[in-house]
């Protein structure tokens, strides 16, 4: 649910003006005298009209929710668990019928008075599922939804870092939905909504995240959720649509080099620098030795010899100035965040002296790259096991 006009956005049409009220000041006697002559009428025509008007008039509150008194309420606390899901864009008043018709609360009308009276709190409901009894009052339901402790959290989560075959297997594990049809998918820009820029490759644009998937939604359906969170963020970070590819690119490296959230704008720097930088020290190189195994397909801390020297790798930055052709992940919304506004720094060089806590140090010139690396090596001599040796 989106913060805006909360008259609109959650519950509907506001209150008519008053210059509308004063037009109708009138008509309670004009409907008055109505009453009376169906009164009268029906006192003509006898007991079978008025069982016919004790069956209407039911039919027609139940209708319109007519509150105004203790009957539009339950009296709670209630019984009989009961869940219910909150879906991606339902206004106040689509919650209000759900709950209405799960036999939570008594009328539409209680649950929107009591959301009317706190916006704020109301439009923060977030989507997904919620467990809640029925027969409760309008304020014990709507005070559920609003605290995010009680949303049952068991979708589908999809880490940071993934590549997208690793996205595949997480989703297919998850909603029993085959791989390949995954994979298909992916192929099917139009249907997923993959952006022009992409250029109809999904590496980069499926946002990790936690999902709700509706019952029985497709791969498809499933991929185009992740691809319109990662155009949200991008947008959110101020990201021109013509800079996304390259902002995906940076922010993917940053994913995959990066174990601190602190250090993603200097490691954005850093790839900033040397990609603005066309001699000494790096000559517009990244270096990234996680580029070189997204080009290698497989999955390593220390690319091989071989890997490091293989010139056919076009993910190769060890030998290959620039970016590289397209992002080597699905990066978070705080590589993005980062990418889009790097650190301000002179730093041309970077490494992680302790893989497990992620701690990094930054170098200006070659000689404080070197005396950090020695400080990794003789980490990785001591414990071997950490560096995945």
């Amino acid at each position: 649910m989106t913060q805006g006009d909360v008259s609109h956005t959650i519950f509907g049409e506001p209150e008519p003006p008053p210059t509308r009220l004063r037009a109708r000041r009138r008509q309670p006697q004009r409907r008055n005298r109505r009453w009376l002559v169906l009164l009268i009428a029906l006192a003509l025509l006898g007991g079978a009209a008025w069982a016919a008007v004790s069956v209407i008039k039911p039919v027609v509150a139940s209708v319109f929710d007519f509150g105004g008194s203790e009957s539009a309420d339950f009296p709670g606390p209630g019984e009989g668990e009961v869940e219910i899901v909150v879906s991606p864009g339902e206004t106040g008043e689509d919650i209000a019928t759900t709950l209405r018709d799960a036999g939570v609360v008594k009328t539409r009308g209680a649950y929107i008075d009591v959301a009317r009276s706190d916006p704020e709190r109301a439009a923060a409901i977030q989507p997904g599922r919620y467990t809640l009894l029925k027969g409760m009052t309008a304020a014990e339901a709507f005070a559920v939804l609003a605290d995010p402790a009680n949303r049952i959290t068991s979708g589908t989560t999809v880490r940071e870092g993934l590549w997208a075959t690793e996205t595949f297997e997480v989703l297919s594990a998850s909603t029993g939905i085959p791989v390949k049809e995954y994979a298909a998918a992916a192929k099917d820009a139009k249907a997923i909504g993959l952006p022009a820029e992409a250029e109809g490759n999904v590496e980069g644009w499926l946002a990790p995240s936690t999902y709700e998937f509706p019952e029985n939604s497709t791969a498809a359906e499933q991929l185009a959720a992740m691809v319109a969170q990662t155009v949200k963020v991008l947008d959110a970070a101020g990201v021109a649509t013509k800079d996304r590819k390259d902002v995906l690119i940076l922010a993917s490296l940053v994913e995959a080099e990066a174990k601190l959230d602190e250090d993603r704008p200097k490691i954005a720097r850093v790839f900033l620098n040397r990609l603005e930088t066309d001699g000494e020290p790096t000559y517009g190189l990244l270096q990234s030795d996680a580029a070189v195994s997204y080009g290698a397909q497989r999955r390593s801390l220390f690319p091989s010899s071989a890997e490091l020297n293989d010139a056919s790798n076009p993910y190769n930055t060890r030998l290959i100035p620039g970016l590289p052709p397209g992002p080597i992940s699905n990066p978070g919304a705080a590589s993005i965040n980062a990418a889009a506004n790097p650190a301000d720094g002179p730093w041309f060089f970077f490494v992680a002296v302790n893989p497990i806590t992620g701690e990094t140090k930054y170098g200006v010139t070659l000689e404080d790259h070197n005396r950090n690396v020695r400080e990794l090596t003789a980490y990785c001599n001591e414990k071997p096991k950490d560096c995945g040796l």
